[in-house]
């Protein structure tokens, strides 16, 4: 189909370039085509903005319809539209209209199951990287969130609240605005996205809950340049140094949880009083540590360096 048509600009409004338009419509039609692909496919022989839009039916695709659009309007109120800058070409309108045909035909047989407010398929389908755009936006309807909602997304490694699906091991949460309270458990959330992006914002809540040590929530935009880290492979990040060092005082809980508190604070007097210890304490177990680790603790080039490595390893413990 692909090369029955090139580009709609190199062909004459006759007769024969009509036939092959109709023909490139009917063959979307006859393979049953999804509203994405269909609209993808009407998209690349027009060369230019094209879109899909029904309100009642939730429907969305090639976002809001542009003020200097050609449309047309099906029966149930469904909304298809091509946008060109400059003159319009010779078959714009034979375009337009088969474009609009092949939706009204597609709609007909769409069986996308209307489960109820709240099904967890319907989540899970919001956040599908590979549904399509009209799916995930029909989704979103039925849960009464508009594409342009701005939502975050949770992942929680325990017991979620709100409009949630389990995907593997995890709950993914839908969170409408900023509220991400309500959720036990370990929680990485993502940024704040438009709801039609929700598969991006599932990728960044992921990535955050890596870096998840306590039931505090942590944020994606947060991290800053540490999501970065997130890309090494667990079995690189296994084989470095300081990683095998920690691993090896890790036999010792206490020890990790005050090399935490070290990594966090500006002196050894800050850590100890953080987990409530009296300094003086600290010192045969950091001196231990310092010997393992090859490096420093009271310096902030070691700090810094002590902060890297327990990162990493729980990085590597969340892959």
């Amino acid at each position: 189909m692909e090369g029955l048509l090139l580009r709609l600009s190199a062909l004459d409004a006759d007769a024969e370039n009509a036939v092959r338009v109709i023909g490139f419509f009917d063959r979307l039609i006859a393979n049953r085509a999804s509203l994405d692909t269909v609209a993808q496919a009407t998209r690349q022989l027009a060369e230019c903005p094209v879109g899909i839009r029904s309100a009642a039916r939730g429907i969305t695709v090639g976002g809001a319809v542009p003020a200097m659009a050609a449309q047309r309007e099906l029966e149930d109120g469904t909304v298809v539209w091509l946008c060109r800058d400059g003159k319009p070409l010779p078959l714009d309108e034979m375009l337009l209209e088969r474009f609009a045909i092949a939706v009204a035909v597609l709609l007909d047989h769409a069986r996308l199951p209307l489960p109820s407010l709240g099904d967890p398929a319907l989540v899970e389908l919001a956040l599908s990287s590979s549904a399509g755009e009209a799916d995930r936006s029909r989704a979103l309807h039925l849960l009464e969130l508009k594409p342009t909602t701005k939502i975050r997304v949770l992942a929680v490694d325990g017991t979620p609240a709100g409009l949630t699906a389990p995907l593997g091991e995890l709950h993914a949460v839908l969170v409408p605005g900023e509220e991400i309270t309500g959720q036990q458990g370990k929680t990485g959330v993502s940024s704040v996205v438009p709801a039609i992006e929700a598969p991006e914002a599932w990728r960044q809540a992921r990535t955050a809950l890596r870096f998840a040590t306590t039931e505090t929530p942590v944020r994606y935009e947060d991290l800053g340049v540490q999501v970065m880290l997130a890309a090494l492979p667990a079995a690189e990040i296994a084989k470095h140094q300081d990683v095998r060092a920690l691993d090896r005082l890790a036999e010792d809980p206490q020890l990790l949880v005050i090399l935490t508190a070290v990594s966090a604070t500006s002196s050894i007097r800050q850590a100890a009083s953080t987990i409530h210890r009296h300094h003086s304490s600290l010192a045969a177990r950091l001196a231990h540590a310092e010997e393992t680790l090859g490096f420093p603790l009271d310096t902030p080039d070691g700090r810094f360096r002590l902060r890297l490595a327990l990162v990493l390893r729980q990085l590597r413990d969340s892959a």
